[in-house]
């Protein structure tokens, strides 16, 4: 089974929806589909993680900085009558 990505909705994330991935618009039906609250990807989107003591350290030592994969889904929707733009951290799921 192919590996996808997901990411979650606000609870006040009403249509319509402009879905950004790493800054490139991404197409309903095509790129991505709502399910309820969820946006599913048709594609893995790697988010970074949390980071383990040793990462931290290392960093702040100066002896490496955060070179992983870290893909970013921005969601555009209106909140209140203003136009709202949110950043979700995408997670994998598998068998979708």
């Amino acid at each position: 089974m192919e590996a996808r990505s997901q990411v979650e909705l606000p609870l006040d994330a009403g249509e319509p929806l402009e879905v950004y991935a790493n800054g490139v618009p991404q197409r309903a039906g095509i790129d991505y589909e709502r399910r309820g609250q969820w946006l599913v990807f048709s594609r893995p989107l790697a988010g970074e993680g949390r980071l383990g003591f040793w990462r931290w350290t290392s960093i702040i030592m100066g002896v490496a900085g955060t070179y992983r994969k870290n893909d970013k889904v921005d969601v555009v929707f209106t909140r209140d009558g203003r136009r709202t733009v949110v950043t979700l951290e995408p997670e994998q799921i598998h068998g979708v």
